[in-house]
């Protein structure tokens, strides 16, 4: 079969003008994509570190791009993704059930061990009812849109997570946005709202970038002034903060000042998922039969949710360790600090290293991967111009090694590029 002309094909591919177009310029919906060369421009100059290959469980140690390195670039805290319960969990759920639910939880993809998993996690993190959804993102985007009318209001944290962001965007409300961990800006910011509007406070319990707290009790008093709600997001809090590991409002003592807790699988739980948990059934009902992100995608795999009700019980029969956890993240806070490295005012396992310009933040990731260590290089737009950080972070499974291992690379890398 003889192939087109090349020029026939090109003629033929272009649209044939329309309403009125005739003559002119016809948009093309795809040029943005074809503009754009932040990418490519990243790869040209080496500097690109986005979608490494990973070989490997996400272990202290991992094989990446065929090269052994310390893994600093994990959530996976309390390092359960290996954990042999966790695995054996996951094992049997697909044994019984399959790989997958085949359609949302609506419909056909409602199972007993999805039911019995809201259970677990509203005894776990003493609620009266817990909804699971298929990731994190979805439990903030679908919450958010669908609990925020148009005469409502959330007043976020101007750091909070994209997730919120996109939610909130979603939503017929109306975000305003606060400066960054300032009870006194969002005091002004509800003072502004006015009292016929409702008003969601919505903050990160810790902010995944740069590993500081929410001031919780702060932000509990303004909400009872101004008759607000209030959302914490406990993505990077759960299993880490509080006797029992149920976050930062269990750390603060203010589990029922919170309204809506909502929390993820892909952190301490070691799998992937999310939940939003609150002790009022109608707005939990509200949530379960409105939220588009809950009812048009399908229900995490039987292997997830068995996977989460084991790593539920490791973290409640082991709080060592999340003592453990914390032993690491207070020795490396402590011995990059004493390196001389800024670490912006971090009070978790995440733990930031000021780098400051992009270019040299790029150069530091890449340095230290040459070296044997792994970090995430956060850059513009993710943090205000000139505010580049190393972003590193740890996990209870770590030992001394490794970090004495890392941290002499680090220091190496540090002072190579003059930023100790």
């Amino acid at each position: 079969m003889a192939g087109l002309e090349p020029g026939r094909d090109r003629a033929r591919a272009q649209p044939e003008p329309r309403n009125g177009q005739a003559g002119g310029s016809i948009v093309d919906v795809f040029q943005k994509c074809r503009d754009y060369t932040r990418a490519q421009e990243a790869r040209d100059s080496g500097a690109y570190m986005l979608y490494r290959e990973i070989g490997s469980p996400q272990d202290p140690v991992v094989t990446m791009d065929g090269q052994k390195v310390i893994m600093l670039g994990s959530n996976n805290y309390l390092g359960l993704t290996s954990h042999p319960k966790v695995k054996e969990a996951a094992i049997a759920a697909t044994a019984k059930y399959g790989t997958g639910c085949a359609g949302s939880r609506l419909l056909n993809g409602n199972l007993d061990i999805h039911v019995r998993l809201e259970e677990r996690l509203a005894n776990f993190m003493k609620r009266d009812h817990v909804l699971v959804f298929s990731t994190g993102y979805g439990v903030n985007v679908g919450v958010l849109s669908t609990v925020l009318g148009r005469h409502d209001v959330a007043i976020l944290d101007k750091m909070d997570h994209a997730s919120i962001i996109d939610g909130v965007q979603m939503s017929l409300g109306k975000a305003v946005k606060f400066r960054h961990n300032d009870p006194e800006d969002l005091e002004k910011k509800l003072e502004n709202v006015g009292p016929d509007k409702g008003k969601l406070i919505v903050v990160d319990g810790v902010f995944s970038m740069e590993g500081d707290v929410t001031p919780l009790p702060e932000i509990v008093k303004h909400k009872n002034t101004y008759g607000a709600g209030l959302f914490v997001d406990e993505a990077h809090s759960l299993g880490v903060f509080g006797e029992n590991g149920r976050g930062i409002c269990e750390h603060f003592g203010l589990e029922d000042e919170v309204d809506l807790v909502m929390g993820t699988f892909s952190k301490s739980f070691a799998t992937v998922g999310g939940f939003i948990a609150c002790d009022d059934a109608k707005i939990l009902d509200y949530i379960k039969h409105t939220a588009r992100a809950q009812l048009f995608t399908a229900a995490i795999p039987p292997a997830a949710a068995a996977a989460v009700e084991a790593a539920i019980e490791i973290v409640e029969a082991e709080p060592e360790r999340r003592q453990q956890l914390w032993d690491n993240t207070n020795y490396m806070k402590r011995e990059l600090e004493g390196l001389g490295f800024e670490t912006c005012g971090s009070q978790s396992p995440v733990i930031p290293l000021l780098t400051g310009d992009d270019l040299v933040t790029y150069a530091m990731a890449n340095r230290l991967q040459e070296e044997g260590v792994f970090v995430n290089a956060v850059v513009t737009p993710a943090v205000p111009p000139g505010h580049g950080v190393i972003r590193t972070s740890y996990m209870a499974t770590h030992t001394r090694e490794h970090l004495d291992q890392a941290l002499g690379v680090i220091a190496k890398v540090g002072r190579e590029l003059s930023i100790i």
